[in-house]
């Protein structure tokens, strides 16, 4: 049995704007660690299991950038598949499914992987992915949820049954709600994370989402390979619908079992999470690049092309870039998307 890790590595991250832009989205930055981007450490993670060489799905505009942090942590084999255009996940995951069943035995497990997560606790990341096996091979789709620390509005749950068996998925909660899962003792946070075999998957797809299934195939079967690279037709996928692997999939099906994993974890999705993951002073500030402070708490404050001074301050975010500046107020980090969408510029 081979384990194939499935790096997702689309989006762009607008919440981390001014450093996460189209050209250098998230997934590719060094946002919690002084070398490694998230990307790096998603696929360093996977070390801790015996798998195959990775499949990348990712934008064509990123494909070198994607192959020179690859080379850089020593990967010498892999794929990048290459989408013409963002159609969510359901699309991408089956581009890789095709993928996966040209090159390896039927019985071969997809460990489906978010790059813009993180997790520092690689023995129970093994140990969750080593019991998911036992359910994937059975034909299950297996997901992963993080057991809960807090009450978290900004992360979907599930519900589960004591066989593991998925009872439902639950968007977004409000407070109340969310204090009563982690009340109740059976609701999980939905990672984003996935183990199944490629034929399981596809055949759900095809059941659940045929528009999806057919648009997906037509455009691989269309496919162009450049050494490392699979070009997917633009033209065939241009048809697919755009659809959320939870939504197309796993709220649907009666396959769905979900693993519980009981580590660290953390969607870094916006800078209040990089703030909270990062390496802080005596005063609790998080301090990057060329940057002079004084008399100032709980704030991260960042560098990148020249010094940024901050005095008398607490509880801020300030980002600096060669052609931008953010400052905000930390408990309001969800806010910097919706600032870009009411002011769009092609450079964001």
């Amino acid at each position: 049995m081979k384990i194939i890790p499935i790096l997702l590595s689309g989006g762009v991250g607008r919440r981390l704007w001014p450093l996460s832009r189209e050209a250098l989205p998230k997934q590719c930055l060094p946002l919690v660690d002084q070398e490694l981007s998230l990307f790096q450490q998603t696929l360093l993670r996977t070390k801790a299991l015996e798998v195959a060489d990775p499949i990348v799905v990712c934008n064509e505009d990123h494909r070198f950038l994607i192959a020179q942090q690859l080379q850089a942590i020593g990967v010498k084999k892999s794929t990048i598949l290459l989408e013409p255009e963002g159609r969510n996940t359901a699309p991408a995951i089956a581009l890789a499914a095709l993928e996966v069943q040209q090159k390896y035995p039927a019985d071969a497990l997809m460990l489906v992987l978010p790059v813009d997560h993180l997790m520092t606790d690689t023995a129970a990341f093994a140990a969750s992915v080593y019991k998911a096996t036992e359910f994937a091979n059975q034909g299950a789709l297996v997901t992963f949820g993080v057991s809960p620390t807090r009450a978290e509005t900004g992360y979907g749950y599930i519900r589960s049954a004591a066989d593991h068996q998925v009872i439902d998925f639950v968007e977004k909660p409000n407070l109340a709600s969310a204090e009563a899962f982690l009340a109740a003792g059976n609701y999980l946070w939905n990672s984003g994370m996935f183990l199944f075999q490629a034929n399981a998957y596809l055949g759900e797809l095809s059941t659940y989402q045929p528009a999806i299934a057919d648009a997906v195939l037509a455009a691989y079967e269309e496919r162009n390979e450049d050494r490392d690279f699979v070009r997917i037709d633009a033209q065939c996928f241009a048809q697919c619908p755009e659809a959320s692997i939870d939504c197309a999939v796993m709220e649907l099906t009666n396959k769905a079992k979900v693993v519980p994993y009981k580590g660290d974890w953390s969607d870094i999705g916006a800078w209040d999470a990089v703030y909270e993951y990062s390496v802080k002073d005596a005063h609790q500030n998080v301090l990057c690049g060329e940057v002079l402070v004084k008399a100032t708490r709980n704030s991260l404050i960042r560098s990148e092309s020249r010094l940024v001074a901050v005095v008398g301050v607490d509880n801020l975010v300030v980002v600096e870039t060669a052609d931008a500046v953010l400052v905000m107020d930390k408990n309001q980090a969800q806010e910097v998307k919706n600032l870009l969408t009411d002011w769009q510029d092609d450079s964001l």
